[in-house]
């Protein structure tokens, strides 16, 4: 995982250390520059990481879509527009080249430290906040509204912390999923190809932005950090304990060598283009493409292939055509008692302590975050119509797009608006026609649709994205102003509060679907998810950047923890593939003890190398 040593911070406010020369000059150089009434910027790399994945809900039903064809080409353009929308800046005032809000804050802030006290709460809110897409300040807090006093503002971020989190939790499942599953349906798509899509796009996209973010600041170590730490979580910690609740359970040879060794072979070629130091964009465009490629094989396999070679020589039928889930998903059900292992699985859960207390914390703002999400994400499903909520979302999501857009388009441009003389800021006029337009729904509109509406999906989709953004974003600023503030590498928090938080969500739900009797169908998401957030999510990221500086190579930064963070990730996969296919294509019991030993080893090896780099 990528490391970093260049967030600087103070255990207490009380005790200043004494200061080096260079940070005299960088004092001196701040205090000069201040009075000439000009910027400097300090540029250092920083290094966040981030992983989040969530697993979708079963499968719901919908009514028919539009034509595949047209809703994916929209979705397409849909979704790069809002990437490329939400991850640029307004144009730099220097040579630097600011693209997302974490990493101009941090690069910005980075050595606010070893400025004078009594500048810190001026330059945090000048230099903090200036050229970051951010909806708070996180260092102005501290230094200003706090007074620069730890024992208040440390739980404040704390908590904000927490709350992104649940935030993000409650959009990905509650909304995102949801709404992803039914584009799915819409468009006609099996779930075994919805799972390598939509379904893939739907747990992935935290991690997808993150890489963007990471990526498109100038900071590719980060990006890779993310991927490669959410894909050892996952195929050591996650598969391990689905092993180890639920094994001895069966496979199907076909789909399981195809998940695994795709995925393994993205991880080597990934891993080849790292240790060179650089990537060219057809490079950067391959990963994306072998990525395309995988679809058209998992669809080939699903419709047009050997039917023998998607069963994998399995002679067991998995599941029913009702319940028929399982087995598109490429895996043989096994039936156990659903009640009983649902009570031990509960007594598992109940036994995490900090799963408990995020669990009451999250009651406190379940009703304000549920009330926020169904006022700007349109509700698909005619069975959950309310009047008030769909006019709400007219009046309101047009605005928050707005705000996503910015950087293009900034809200407070000028517009001529009923009086030619008169002129009225951007953001006025759209809140103006859309509440008005929400009015007229609400005294018109008495009932709910009859089925459900593509355009309504498609701005849930759109609608949810945003949110998902937009707190990905907010965790990454506050997490970073916490390491400062601490005196601890944001890497170190990123390898473990991070990676365990954003990654709970992911463990419970695998292991509650392995007790249930599915456990195959819980390893479904562990090579393919990945899988698409790095192939697609930093391959994306990728192809920008390689773009940008065209003919030229985009120069990665050589470090030990993303070489670590490679090797155990291809060991876990190398294992699953050899000890499954010598079990019979069986996972056994032991092996879940082996990978989460291998994780654990991981773990105690980054963060050795984060105390020694740090």
């Amino acid at each position: 995982m990528g490391l970093s040593r260049n967030i600087m911070g103070v255990t207490s406010t009380s005790h200043e250390r004494k200061q080096h020369p260079r940070d005299i000059l960088y004092t001196k150089n701040y205090i000069k520059l201040n009075k000439t009434k000009k910027r400097v910027y300090n540029n250092t790399n920083t290094d966040t990481l981030f992983n989040l994945h969530l697993r979708s809900p079963e499968k719901h039903n919908s009514g028919n879509g539009m034509t595949p064809t047209l809703t994916t080409i929209i979705l397409t353009t849909t979704l790069f527009t809002f990437f490329l929308h939400h991850h640029h800046h307004h144009p730099p005032t220097t040579t630097t080249n600011h693209r997302r809000s974490l990493l101009n804050t941090t690069t910005t802030c980075s050595h606010i430290l070893q400025i004078p006290p009594h500048h810190r709460c001026k330059f945090a809110t000048s230099h903090c906040s200036t050229h970051s897409n951010g909806l708070i300040n996180y260092f102005s807090l501290h230094f200003c509204i706090f007074n620069q006093t730890q024992s208040f503002s440390i739980p404040f971020l704390t908590l904000f912390i927490i709350l992104h989190f649940y935030i993000l939790v409650k959009t990905a499942q509650d909304q995102f999923s949801v709404i992803v599953t039914n584009l799915s349906n819409h468009l006609n798509l099996s779930p075994t190809v919805g799972a390598v899509t939509l379904l893939a796009l739907g747990n992935g996209a935290p991690d997808v932005f993150a890489s963007l973010a990471a990526v498109g600041g100038g900071n590719a170590r980060t990006g890779f950090g993310a991927i490669l730490s959410a894909g050892a979580f996952v195929s050591a910690l996650v598969v391990g304990f689905v092993a180890i609740y639920a094994a001895p359970f069966a496979v199907k040879p076909g789909l399981f060598v195809r998940d695994v060794l795709f995925y393994l072979t993205a991880v080597v070629v990934m891993f080849c283009v790292y240790v060179s130091g650089e990537v060219y964009l057809w490079q950067a465009v391959g990963f994306v493409v072998f990525y395309v490629f995988f679809v058209g094989f998992v669809f080939w396999m699903d419709f047009g292939g050997d039917r023998k070679l998607k069963r994998g020589g399995s002679e067991i039928r998995s599941v029913d055509d009702d319940d028929d889930v399982g087995d598109r998903k490429g895996f043989v059900r096994v039936e156990c008692e659903n009640g009983s292992d649902l009570k031990d699985f509960g007594r598992m859960q109940s036994g995490f302590g900090i799963r408990r207390a995020f669990d009451k914390m999250s009651k406190i703002w379940e009703v304000p975050v549920s009330i926020m999400l169904k006022l700007t994400i349109p509700q698909s499903s005619p069975s959950e119509w309310n009047r008030f909520y769909r006019s709400a979302n007219i009046a309101l999501c047009p605005i928050l797009l707005m705000y996503s857009c910015k950087s293009f388009v900034p809200l407070n441009h000028p517009i001529v608006f009923l009086l030619p003389n008169i002129h009225f800021p951007l953001w006025l006029v759209i809140l103006f026609a859309s509440s008005s337009f929400a009015l007229v729904h609400y005294v018109v509109e008495k009932k709910p649709p009859k089925t459900e509406q593509m355009p309504i999906v498609l701005t849930g989709f759109i609608m949810s994205v945003f949110w998902i953004s937009t707190m990905a974003g907010e965790l990454l600023n506050c997490l970073a102003a916490l390491g400062s503030l601490l005196e601890v590498p944001p890497s170190l928090l990123g390898l473990t509060v991070l990676a365990w938080g954003n990654s709970v969500g992911d463990l419970v739900a695998d292991v509650a679907v392995a007790k249930a009797g599915q456990p195959a169908m819980a390893m479904a998401g562990c090579f393919a998810g990945p899988m698409f957030n790095m192939l697609f999510g930093l391959g994306t990221a990728l192809v920008i950047q390689t773009a940008n500086v065209y003919p030229e190579a985009y120069e990665l930064q050589f470090h030990v923890s993303i070489v670590v963070a490679f090797v155990f990730l291809i060991l876990s996969l190398i294992g699953s593939l050899l000890v499954v296919t010598w079990c019979g294509f069986r996972v056994p019991r032991f092996w879940g003890f082996c990978l989460v030993g291998l994780y654990v080893l991981f773990i105690a090896i980054s963060l050795i190398i984060a105390k020694l780099q740090f």
